[in-house]
């Protein structure tokens, strides 16, 4: 990495919001994190107090069985992030490319600037139609960030073929494919996959994730990896997490109902996309964005000002909470009805 490149490059816009006194939409993690996982982290001090093992052979076995691929195929990472940097500064030299969608995360393009390359955007509906070859890395978020699309596995598969073909090292980007059904490419050769517990588990300050890939891709992600990566808490917090296969379970359920019943509400009045993701992005029309977003605020509503990303100028992100709070958003953002929109299939206690 180039000293002075770094120096030069600022920190990528993430349009959200951290005031404490607002209900948060503008981030989309899940609100709600597993049961008894607080008691895991801080039953990890005692284990903090020395290295943790090398390997960490117990996280990457539950992150094996999560995705379902080889342990070994498993390089732990300090969240999602870390996994894409691992895998950009692996494929990426000063002068190359990388197919990157738009709109999507814009970290992508960031880290491709770092390591001297070159962003080259497609439309993210239309990314694996893409010609991936010329290109040393291409990148597909599924679902993707912010339009929430998400992609076919064979589609994927297909990409994936043409990508090795190519010589073309494929990141596939799934933070948020836990809230889905779809099936991770995980083990596919020539893909790295990059996971994390940001958003499915809620926690983001954990900062616990991993990358996996086969062959001598994973064997170079591996070795890149530094020792003792992770603290011994996430470690510990993160096998706990990837084994709770009923808390995921009735996470997709809560987030699949909330989100068509909120997309029905907003459709009334703005232009919503469909999305298999914990969050919605809306089309404010010919309204003032600003506006929008302050009219939500005086609410006590926080939204995620979605033009930051590339191509979104009259956008805006909402998350996709429990239901009360959504009926919040929704009567901050002028639609539904506050008192008993989401009367339905609540279930989660919680009043704000």
């Amino acid at each position: 990495m180039n000293r002075e490149r770094a120096a030069a490059l600022g920190r990528e816009p993430h349009g959200s919001s951290d005031d404490p006194d607002l209900l948060d939409f503008s981030a989309n993690a899940n609100p709600e994190v597993p049961d008894g996982v607080e008691r895991v982290y801080r039953a990890a001090f005692e284990t903090a107090r020395t290295y943790p093992t090398e390997p960490p052979a117990a996280f990457r076995a539950a992150a094996a069985d999560y995705v379902g691929c080889d342990p070994e195929q498993v390089v732990p990472t300090p969240g999602g992030l870390a996994a894409i940097r691992a895998a950009v500064a692996l494929a990426v030299d000063d002068g190359d490319t990388a197919l990157l969608p738009a709109p999507s995360f814009g970290e992508y393009a960031r880290e491709v600037r770092l390591q001297g390359g070159e962003p080259a955007f497609v439309d993210a509906e239309r990314v694996l139609d893409a010609d991936p070859s010329s290109h040393a890395l291409a990148v597909v978020c599924t679902p993707n960030n912010p339009t929430g699309t998400g992609y076919d596995r064979e589609a994927l598969l297909a990409f994936a073929a043409r990508c090795r073909e190519a010589g073309t090292v494929l990141l596939v980007d799934e933070a948020f494919l836990g809230f889905t059904e779809r099936e991770s490419l995980a083990g596919t050769d020539g893909v790295v996959v990059a996971r994390a517990l940001t958003k499915l588990f809620g926690l983001p300050g954990i900062r616990a994730g991993f990358a996996v890939a086969t062959g001598d891709l994973g064997a170079a992600l591996r070795g890149a990896r530094r020792t003792w990566n992770l603290s011994a808490p996430a470690l510990a917090t993160g096998e706990y997490c990837l084994r709770q296969e009923e808390f995921v379970r009735e996470t997709r359920q809560r987030v699949e109902r909330e989100r068509e019943r909120m997309r029905a509400a907003l459709g009334d009045r703005y232009d919503v996309s469909s999305s298999e993701a914990p969050f919605l992005l809306v089309d404010v029309g010919e309204r003032d964005v600003d506006r929008v977003i302050e009219r939500a605020r005086d609410r006590g509503v926080a939204v995620r000002d979605a033009r930051t990303f590339r191509g979104l100028d009259s956008h805006v992100r909402v998350a996709v909470r429990r239901p009360r709070e959504n009926d919040r958003l929704l009567a901050a953002l002028g639609v539904g009805d506050a008192e008993g929109a989401g009367d339905q299939n609540r279930g989660d206690g919680a009043d704000v």
